[in-house]
């Protein structure tokens, strides 16, 4: 019997994706963990299949805590009130302890203090990177029951102003989503670049899903900035871009990790991104991550080039695997506190799939800690479940992004350290 992933769509249905071949055969008990990721936009819908490629390889190692595990996933559209709708059902429900989820800050704010806190439910976020959420665990708000594997808006905001500065910009407009993770790139932007020199002559939110975005256009290009900074998601990014573009602006663009997607680069076309350069955060170059992204190409037939693939893979195993250690029929704050007996950095060291996973269950059934090596290394948690993390200054190509600029962890954390 293979793992079966079960999409429930806002109108309820369910359809499967292929588990991955050669899977144990199932155990006498079957654990649900629940997804909530955005499968109706294009760039979605690999995340969710590489959270799937880490349950399919963990029931190959005979599931954890004793059962097989299936991965219950419902789509948010990107939007706060589907994803929290979702995230209601699969704790209700389906009486998941462990949620994985969701993309978007905007979205998964509202699951974490409206879901997952309430109902005592782990919650990882593979691609949620707001710094409302280290605030609110300072604050005692997320009882430890709050963790992401993708770097806080700090790293992309930073490495956004170094571009800015290398490419000697003087002024730059800054178009922003208008959620959480919008609000927070623009207010750090704004003072990101005004450290290394660069005025940012004004700051102009966009709205979800509106017919036209020509107002807030015209309002950045009456700045007549040298070059523009883009917080946006595709659908939104697509049409600002075309309306900026139409209208005379720059070229000259920064671009967030969230528009590193080949339906942005297809609906704006290549002919008017040449001089664009986008951040993200970055695996580190390690075996573990190459081990990652050789698996991803056997099992899908691509590089994993979409945002937050590894996250999403890291997110995933680190949760299976605290399942794992938590034991049968363990809590979500069981399981959160297992946590940090997978990512010990004194641990035996883990790889990233089958073979490690029935390596780390021998390990912890003996009282022991591992070290978890995933798709973007290492991953070490803080207190607050924040993570740090290389980044990466990408363009894109025809046949995807290719990396312009590659900073270490260390360099990362010594040009945040200038900003100061």
């Amino acid at each position: 019997m293979t793992n079966k992933l079960v999409y429930a769509a806002a109108l309820g249905l369910a359809v499967g994706l292929p588990a991955l071949p050669g899977t144990a055969q199932a155990q006498d008990c079957t654990t649900k963990i629940g997804a909530v990721l955005p499968t109706s936009v294009d760039w979605g819908r690999p995340i969710a299949e590489t959270a799937q490629f880490a349950v399919d390889q963990v029931n190959a190692a005979g599931g954890a805590a004793g059962c097989e595990i299936e991965m219950v996933l419902r789509d948010t559209q990107v939007d706060p009130k589907v994803g929290v709708d979702a995230a209601k059902a699969l704790v209700d429900l389906e009486g998941v302890k462990v949620l994985l989820g969701a993309v978007s800050s905007g979205v998964s704010m509202p699951i974490l203090t409206s879901v997952t806190v309430p109902g005592g439910v782990m919650q990882m976020s593979c691609c949620s990177s707001s710094t409302a959420f280290t605030g609110l665990s300072e604050e005692g708000k997320t009882n430890g029951l709050w963790f992401r594997t993708f770097a806080t808006t700090g790293v992309q905001s930073a490495v956004g102003a170094k571009v800015a500065a290398d490419k000697g910009y003087k002024s730059v407009a800054v178009l922003y989503k208008n959620d959480d993770w919008g609000q927070d790139m623009a207010r750090l932007i704004a003072a990101d670049f005004a450290a290394v020199g660069v005025e940012v002559t004004t700051s102009v939110a966009i709205n979800d899903g509106q017919p036209s975005y020509r107002a807030e256009v015209t309002e950045a290009l009456a700045t007549q900035p040298e070059a523009i900074y883009l917080a946006l998601y595709p659908a939104e990014g697509t049409a600002a871009v075309r309306e900026w573009i139409s209208l005379g602006g720059t070229q000259n663009m920064i671009l967030a990790n969230s528009l590193k997607s080949d339906e942005f680069r297809d609906n704006v076309g290549m002919q008017y991104l040449g001089a664009a350069l986008g951040t993200d955060t970055a695996s580190p170059r390690s075996d573990s991550a190459d081990a990652f992204r050789a698996a991803y190409q056997e099992r899908f037939g691509s590089e994993p080039n979409g945002p937050g693939l590894a996250n999403s893979y890291d997110a995933a195993m680190i949760a299976l695997l605290a399942m794992e250690a938590a034991g049968p029929d363990a809590s979500g704050p069981e399981i959160a506190a297992a946590v940090a007996r997978v990512t010990d950095p004194n641990g035996t060291p883990v790889s990233a799939d089958t073979a490690g996973f029935t390596a780390a269950k021998e390990v912890l059934a003996g009282g022991g800690t591992v070290m978890f090596q995933g798709a973007t290394g290492n991953v070490r948690f803080d207190a607050n479940g924040d993570v740090s993390a290389p980044a990466v200054i990408w363009s894109f190509s025809e046949s995807g992004t290719e990396e312009v600029e590659y900073l270490s962890l260390p360099e990362v954390d010594a040009f945040i350290a200038s900003l100061n």
